[in-house]
């Protein structure tokens, strides 16, 4: 239970990639952490492969002070999320404030929206969105998962178990920094 008092906000929409939202969201809560499904709204989204996802909080109404972390899970929905200043908003005050941002798959296209991709980081994802992450200043770089900074980077879905293990040690690490 190493984040037990943590809360950690995972981004959903419409189409989003039902393994990469899942599969981090359980972890995360193995390990004691709150974690809200956060979406526009409060209506259930389907995922890329038909899976239900209920949010539970929406994210407007999130305050970066009030999360240890924020995911964005691939699949389609960081197309659509990426469009809301809302959005960007979030994650631009998680990133200012150093706290940790997982980015799977086609997350990166909202990182890219946000402008939280710094010049040189090493990034990865799908490699449907690699010209656009260079094209944002980032370093392609073909890995699983990774740390650069306050983002991990997982590639795509069969590289859950090590962006997981990524993932839960950036927040643990966070919070050593913090206490």
């Amino acid at each position: 239970m190493r984040l037990q008092n943590k809360t950690i906000a995972i981004l959903v929409a419409e189409g989003v990639e039902d393994l990469e939202f899942y599969v981090p969201f359980m972890r995360l809560q193995e390990e004691g952490a709150t974690v809200l499904a956060a979406g526009l709204d409060l209506k259930p989204v389907r995922g890329k492969n038909g899976l239900i996802i209920t949010p539970d909080s929406i994210i407007e109404s999130l305050k970066a002070e009030s999360l240890d972390g924020l995911m964005i899970p691939g699949g389609w929905a960081p197309d659509k999320l990426r469009r809301y200043d809302v959005v960007k908003k979030l994650v631009r005050q998680l990133d200012q404030a150093g706290k940790p941002i997982g980015i799977i798959c086609h997350g990166g296209s909202v990182a890219i929206s946000a402008g939280i991709i710094r010049p040189g980081e090493r990034v990865t994802g799908s490699t449907g969105i690699k010209d656009d992450l260079v094209n944002a200043g980032g370093v392609w770089t073909d890995e699983p998962a990774f740390r650069e900074g306050n983002h991990v980077w997982g590639r795509v879905v069969a590289d859950i178990p090590a962006f997981c293990r990524e993932l839960v040690q950036a927040l643990i690490d966070s919070i050593h920094r913090a206490g």
